[in-house]
């Protein structure tokens, strides 16, 4: 019998990891610094070494995972300058995708983003950081992909990836008690067909509480 695993295969399972540990991160399922072994990453997904390795070396490529000389993996622990950097990188490209999505922001989208925004309210008042990170970044997603700019809302998703672990961190130190207040301004100003209102709401969303961070 050959045991062999052929390529697609490998690269099903490679997948698979990359995904996972994509999702763990983005969402701030794990915490800054936290190390991670490739060996427990193969462990956890039932797979072999070589996908485990081949899915790391991936993260690390988008910022999302640091290597050191020694090996070591872990998230990437973010300095003051590095969450600005970051901040500013989702002030200029976010709010490009806001305006460039307004003129298709139909009805259905609107209605669409309010039920996203009521499943934040029910995250906070769970008090359940994971799923209100992951709920918030969906709101953002679903906007933006109304833009129809695929390079750009990849760029704002790598940008996410790096800050996931961060942003679990911002929640503990500051938890939410309602939903974020822009969230209103952005719905409104996309049914006004407001566009400089649209452009402020989310600059100012989307690095609010990260300046938190710096202060």
């Amino acid at each position: 019998m050959n045991l062999t695993k052929s390529p697609d295969t490998a690269l099903a399972a490679h997948d698979k990891i990359y995904r996972g540990l994509r999702a763990q991160i983005m969402y701030g399922e794990i915490s800054p610094g936290q190390s991670i072994t490739i060996r427990g990453i193969a462990a956890k997904f039932h797979v072999s070494m070589t996908p485990a390795r081949e899915a790391v070396r991936r993260l690390v490529a988008e910022g999302a995972l640091s290597m050191s000389s020694s090996g070591r993996v872990s998230t990437p622990e973010l300095t003051n300058d590095r969450i600005e950097e970051l901040a500013a990188l989702r002030s200029l490209i976010e709010v490009e995708l806001a305006s460039r999505a307004l003129p298709r922001a139909h009805l259905a989208l609107i209605e669409r983003l309010q039920t996203i925004n009521a499943s934040i309210g029910t995250a906070v008042s769970e008090r359940d950081p994971i799923a209100y990170i992951r709920t918030n970044l969906e709101f953002h997603r679903t906007l933006y992909l109304r833009a129809q700019a695929p390079a750009m809302l990849a760029i704002a998703e790598t940008v996410w990836l790096q800050l996931g672990p961060t942003m679990r961190t911002l929640y503990a130190q500051k938890p939410r008690k309602e939903p974020p207040n822009f969230h209103k301004i952005i719905l409104s100003s996309l049914s006004a067909g407001d566009e400089p209102g649209l452009r402020l709401a989310v600059r100012q969303d989307v690095t609010q509480g990260l300046r938190m961070l710096v202060s």
